[in-house]
């Protein structure tokens, strides 16, 4: 069998003939699909407002300093995630302050959030990690009893909900990433929600310039060629060509989920009873998304670390990846002061992380292969 990566998105034949129809249109950067496009996204995760950008740290960077959050200010996150969560934080001249995980969600545990809120502290980014929701009532009810805001980090979570509500809804602000390895996928790109206009005002201005409101459609017939900046804003805006694969993704997420749905759970049946293993957590009250199957290696379980586990896959034709690096763990946020040490769940899920091929592109043989590889390599070097 033909190497089997780690990732793979699905494009169609629909994806690319509404690509080469917006490149006929003439209209490339940001125009009609893209407001059609963030129509679509708003209404199906039941948010009063969205603006599409291009990518999910442009949302989690502009919905700090939408929310006056700036230097000197505390930001509360997870250590359990990809840099950019943690990057915007600094980006906005506040310091970010680490949680550590809940050791079977994955994600950051609220019951260890008010120890680590001062005077100093702004706001929230909880992550929901590879697709399953963090705990978000705890987390609203701290937010609200501390006069806290709320920025969920989404990248993982397009399609996730919680308690019966859509994650999109339930955070003051919620950014999606919508990169080539993720649940939607429009090669880059993002998308942050909110229910207050007056923020979602302030992020549009800030994601094209800082240019006045009356200056967002210049190139329109109701547009004008006159113009004032407002503020020293960024070059955030998602692209037609962007939304016009998001339109099509949007209209298929629904076909794509119940694929990684069944690989999900194919996994699970395989790996569960396996000693050594420990495979994702998941509920009934709650949707996973499965942007992730995070199969954790036990320590000590196994003759061979989880480094030589990946290679040995490898060598079996099947790609794999380690989600995620905790930051304290890199050499930038290590000159700073963090320690990994002090978030030991964090650090012993990253010991034993292994994230499986799982997109719905795979086919039921290249599954089998996965699991296959996966239980011989268990039985060839167990303890």
């Amino acid at each position: 069998m033909e190497f089997i990566p780690y990732a793979l998105p699905l494009i169609e034949d629909e994806e690319i003939k509404e690509v080469i129809d917006t490149l006929h249109s003439n209209w490339l950067s940001k125009g009609p699909k893209t407001v059609e496009f963030e129509k679509q996204f708003k209404e199906y995760v039941h948010a009063e407002h969205a603006l599409g950008l291009n990518s999910c740290t442009a949302g989690l960077h502009i919905s700090q300093l939408a929310a006056g959050i700036g230097q000197g200010d505390e930001v509360i996150t997870t250590p359990y995630t990809f840099v950019a969560s943690a990057n915007t934080i600094i980006h906005t001249g506040a310091t970010p302050v680490f949680v550590d995980i809940d050791p079977v969600t994955m994600n950051i545990d609220p019951k260890k959030i008010e120890e680590k809120i001062t005077e100093k502290t702004k706001a929230i980014i909880p992550v929901h990690f590879a697709g399953y929701p963090c705990d978000m009532d705890p987390i609203m009810e701290i937010a609200k009893k501390h006069n806290l805001i709320v920025i969920e980090d989404a990248a993982h979570a397009v399609y996730t909900k919680y308690k019966g509500r859509m994650i999109g809804s339930i955070g003051d602000f919620t950014c999606f990433s919508f990169y080539a390895t993720k649940n939607l996928v429009t090669g880059e790109g993002g998308l942050v929600t909110t229910h207050n206009e007056e923020w979602s005002d302030k992020m549009r201005v800030m994601s094209l310039h800082g240019m006045s409101k009356n200056a967002w459609n210049r190139y329109g017939d109701k547009g004008t060629w006159f113009y004032e900046v407002e503020y020293p804003g960024f070059k955030y805006n998602m692209t037609d060509v962007q939304a016009s694969l998001g339109l099509v993704q949007l209209g298929k997420l629904e076909k794509m989920q119940q694929r990684r749905e069944e690989i999900a759970k194919k996994y699970n049946a395989a790996f569960s009873n396996v000693e050594g293993f420990t495979t994702p957590y998941s509920n009934e009250e709650n949707v996973h998304a499965w942007h992730l199957y995070v199969l954790r290696l036990k320590e000590n379980e196994f003759t061979i670390d989880r480094a030589q586990f990946i290679e040995e896959l490898k060598e079996k034709g099947v790609g794999t990846s380690v989600h995620f690096i905790p930051v304290p763990m890199h050499p930038y946020y290590k000159q700073l002061g963090y320690n990994i040490e002090d978030y030991p769940n964090a650090l012993a899920a990253y010991n034993g992380a292994l994230s499986l091929p799982l997109y719905p592109k795979m086919t039921d043989e290249q599954v089998d292969h996965v699991i296959d590889a996966v239980l011989d390599l268990a039985k060839t070097f167990k303890k």
